[in-house]
């Protein structure tokens, strides 16, 4: 959680492809872990609701614009920063991890239907590769809580739009590609993250231009963070699925059974 981010306009991103396809298999889009919201308040609850995603992280880098409907809110996940984080449900929330850092976005399922519409050109290539960060959550306040008592597992779905126009939406029309990403059920005061690493065919679009836009359909509330987007060649490996700690005992026992088995 750096802060560093780049995205490459479409004229330069081009010419970086046609001169560099020989040795070049990606180049990075975008990178945003949420640290520097630029113009938070905390709205109550440790949430910044009257300001919008563009306010607080647009321009970063210059130039560049969210698109949004109703409300994406900014969390304050762990109040070292910005005074506050000891509001949500009265203690603050928990992230054990500490994946969140400092802020996140948050977004609500139900009838508002909260969206995040980002706008790219991929060039040539044929993958809009994402990382992120997906995790359950719940408001104290504004009409929440939403999740229920024993949690709810988000699924977050990631679309690619053609985007001829070239101008900033949220995404509509042609839909080139999407992935469900589903995260884990949590308490509603923690944090309990989920890595997705996953790429979305740009194949079938007009002129490079792609939207990437975020929806939450499933979950009630939950946010998402440390976002990494970059146009590829080829789709990325998929995040490595944890081995449970006694398995490799259980195959080496196994594996000693079939053996003396054998011998017998």
């Amino acid at each position: 959680m750096n802060g560093f981010m780049c995205v490459m306009s479409a004229a330069s991103l081009a010419i970086f492809a046609a001169s560099s396809e020989s040795f070049a298999a990606s180049v990075t889009l975008y990178e945003q872990d949420f640290e520097n919201p630029a113009n938070y308040v905390n709205n109550g609850g440790d949430v910044n609701i009257f300001t919008s995603v563009n306010q607080n992280y647009g321009n970063q880098p210059p130039g560049f614009l969210f698109s949004q409907t109703n409300t994406v809110e900014t969390l304050n996940v762990s109040g070292s920063n910005r005074g506050a984080g000891t509001a949500a449900f009265g203690t603050g929330w928990s992230d054990p991890s500490g994946t969140g850092g400092n802020f996140a976005l948050g977004m609500l399922e139900r009838v508002q239907d909260d969206r995040l519409g980002l706008s790219f050109n991929v060039g040539s290539f044929d993958f809009f590769n994402v990382g992120i960060d997906i995790s359950s959550i719940d408001l104290s306040t504004f009409s929440g809580p939403f999740i229920p008592v024993g949690g709810e597992a988000p699924i977050f779905r990631f679309s690619l739009f053609d985007n001829p126009s070239g101008v900033a939406g949220i995404g509509s029309g042609s839909i080139l590609d999407s992935f469900d990403l589903t995260g884990q059920a949590s308490a509603r005061d923690t944090f309990s993250w989920t890595r997705g690493n996953f790429g979305l065919s740009t194949v079938g679009n007009t002129n490079g231009n792609v939207i990437f836009q975020i929806d939450l359909i499933q979950g009630e509330y939950a946010a998402f963070d440390n976002i990494s987007l970059s146009a590829a060649d080829t789709p990325p490996d998929p995040s490595p699925i944890p081995v449970p700690a006694g398995l490799p005992l259980l195959i080496g026992g196994l594996g000693l059974l079939a053996a003396l088995k054998k011998r017998k």
